[in-house]
């Protein structure tokens, strides 16, 4: 580990290693670090396809298809009544080879990340805490590191924070914006032999909602026969009065039959794990020398599978932005954030689609029935394709839509 770098990368999850990984292989020196040992249990296993254009960059397309991660081909969803939609298969909207993606184990995926940023020249080590981040100013200058009992002081043109929910700069500079409608929880575990459809659909992601919509279950197919799954609502709901994580797990899936029969045969294979998702956002995405990802950026929801996705793209996104104002001499926050108002437009209209979901007098079924030109529209933003003109032409008619429902409600309400 050297003294100065051009580039000081927080965090190597996605969003960190694909940034050390393109800046240094871009001739700039960088140094990836990661607290926790390498691989790392996280969760979060299921890919946009859109994350294949990154990939194709950081040079890991093929290890990617080569692998025995779950192919994911579609995303389904069940409503309240048990009623099973249509997949939407990716490839019968688009039927390129970039229409499918993976359902990845973390642990495995991140390494693979981390060893690439290695191999395209970055500086990685694990079991690195980050202590501070330096500031002149607004201007980051670098960070003080703890590895092996032994503090070191790193100077650095450029600090990116990818430490996740842990957010270090938003916290550390007040810039963090709590979404109070999305304050959820999440609790899940790992099945063996869980029952999966077969066929195409058979690595779908399934989102599962239960009978009073108090709630929804993730279904996630992994290798080795192992599924991800997991129960998501408010915070208050899940927590207030409802006793340990197991028994509120057992009190959702009796509100869910479709998950329910998927797990008749099935065994658990770990304990449970509780985690907090809890959406935000950030006031300022950059300042001179410095730059936030993935999510320390912000965080909207699990609903529709966007995090790993995000977190490649900001840090495409951001290395490109350091990569240019290296080459300029700029290491402003105009430059090193020139990104990030393209990348909202796009997010936005993910924004909506987690509103619709929660809205709960709305139904995507009826709304699709009356509604088919949107099928494609949809699709698209299942696959993540949000950063072009017309992505969010469906919100046209679902605004209105949603509206309505709403509407039929209060005025059934009041007959």
């Amino acid at each position: 580990m050297k003294e100065t770098y051009d580039c000081v990368v927080i965090g190597a999850g996605p969003a960190g290693c694909t940034s050390a990984a393109l800046i240094a292989e871009a001739g700039y020196s960088t140094l990836l670090v990661e607290r926790e040992k390498v691989p790392r249990f996280h969760v979060g296993e299921s890919l946009m396809p859109e994350t294949y254009w990154v990939f194709q960059r950081l040079g890991v397309l093929e290890q990617m298809k080569s692998s025995d991660f779950v192919k994911k081909r579609s995303v389904q969803f069940v409503s309240h009544s048990g009623k099973e939609s249509a997949p939407f298969f990716f490839d019968k909207h688009d039927p390129r080879e970039c229409s499918q993606t993976w359902q990845v184990e973390r642990g495995r995926f991140d390494k693979m990340l981390f060893d690439n940023a290695n191999r395209l020249g970055a500086d990685t080590y694990d079991e690195t805490r980050v202590m501070d981040v330096h500031f002149d100013g607004d201007r980051a200058t670098g960070v003080t590191v703890r590895r092996d009992g032994e503090t070191r002081q790193i100077a650095a043109r450029t600090v990116i924070d990818a430490t996740g929910l842990q957010a270090f700069i938003p916290n550390r500079l007040g810039l963090i914006v709590d979404n109070p409608d999305l304050q959820k929880i999440a609790i899940w575990s790992y099945y063996r032999d869980a029952t999966r459809d077969e066929g195409k659909n058979l690595g779908a992601t399934i989102i599962l909602h239960t009978d009073a919509k108090e709630s929804w279950f993730w279904f996630i197919p992994l290798a080795d026969g192992i599924t991800s799954i997991g129960v998501v609502g408010d915070r208050d709901y899940m927590l207030k009065g409802r006793g340990k994580p197991p028994q509120v797990f057992a009190d959702e899936l009796m509100k869910c039959p479709a998950m329910q029969r998927r797990l008749a045969s099935a065994t658990q294979s770990e304990d449970f794990h509780v985690a907090k998702e809890f959406s935000y956002s950030t006031t300022r995405r950059s300042g001179e020398g410095w730059v936030l990802v993935g999510d320390a950026y912000g965080f909207i929801d699990p609903i529709y599978s966007t995090g790993v996705f995000f977190a490649l793209r900001t840090g495409e996104l951001a290395a490109d932005a350091i990569v240019e104002g290296f080459q300029k001499n700029d290491l402003s926050a105009s430059q090193l954030g020139c990104w990030t108002k393209d990348f909202d437009e796009g997010v936005k209209w993910i924004r909506k689609l987690v509103g619709a979901y929660y809205t709960n007098e709305f139904s995507f079924g009826r709304f699709l029935k009356t509604n088919m030109q949107h099928v494609g529209n949809l699709t698209d933003l299942l696959i993540g394709r949000i950063f072009y003109d017309g992505a969010g032409d469906i919100f046209d008619d679902m605004d209105q839509a949603i509206e309505q429902s709403i509407r039929d409600r209060v005025s059934g309400r009041d007959m």
